[in-house]
């Protein structure tokens, strides 16, 4: 007869087991998006069977990396001070979204080459939210313009950030200055045509 004891030992050692997979997935994918199996397994120090008794396909396992990603940065962004004129408060949510984007660059990467796009959203859906929440108060309160749509304009904030992490990788902008380059921009972007 098993002893009732073992069931909750093997299980603790099983989560234990898929953190180690998940966070070395997230290390070696943000270095490369195109890390085999292996490159993970070696990381984590499993074996494949190990990682595969888990993870059925690479899919699983990127979906899992992303997400766990996503749910740390969540962490991070739920404690940013969101009150006040909109402009102010975009601003203080920019400089962590701005290296959580930039850290997670090639793990989105790897995510993009396996996974449908509407689950990549369905994932991000929480930060798109914060952002989503912020225009419409911005534009309630006449700082931000309402002549275009407030996806594109979520969107909008989310190229910026994109497009300073490619410029940082490049080494055209510093991670010390991408912050204030981005929330200028974000700013002039948001702004109501006639503050222009």
């Amino acid at each position: 007869m098993v002893s009732t004891s073992a069931r909750p030992r093997r299980r603790a050692d099983a989560e234990r087991s898929i953190a180690r997979i998940v966070t070395a997935a997230r290390e070696v994918l943000s270095r490369d998006p195109d890390a085999s199996i292996d490159d993970i397994v070696k990381a984590a120090g499993v074996g494949r069977m190990t990682l595969y008794g888990h993870f059925p396909n690479r899919a699983a396992l990127v979906e899992a990396a992303l997400a766990d990603a996503i749910r740390a940065g969540e962490e991070v962004l739920s404690a940013v001070d969101l009150d006040g004129d909109a402009r102010d408060a975009l601003a203080r949510l920019i400089a962590p979204s701005w290296s959580l984007v930039a850290e997670s660059t090639k793990l989105l990467q790897a995510a993009e080459g396996l996974l449908p796009a509407a689950r990549i959203r369905e994932l991000h859906g929480d930060a798109a939210n914060r952002v989503e929440d912020l225009v419409r108060r911005g534009r309630r309160q006449g700082v931000f313009r309402t002549d275009l749509p407030v996806t594109w304009l979520v969107n909008v904030v989310h190229y910026v950030l994109n497009g300073a992490a490619e410029e940082n990788r490049a080494g055209r902008l510093s991670a010390a200055d991408a912050p204030a380059v981005v929330s200028a921009t974000v700013r002039s972007l948001l702004a109501p045509p006639d503050l222009h």
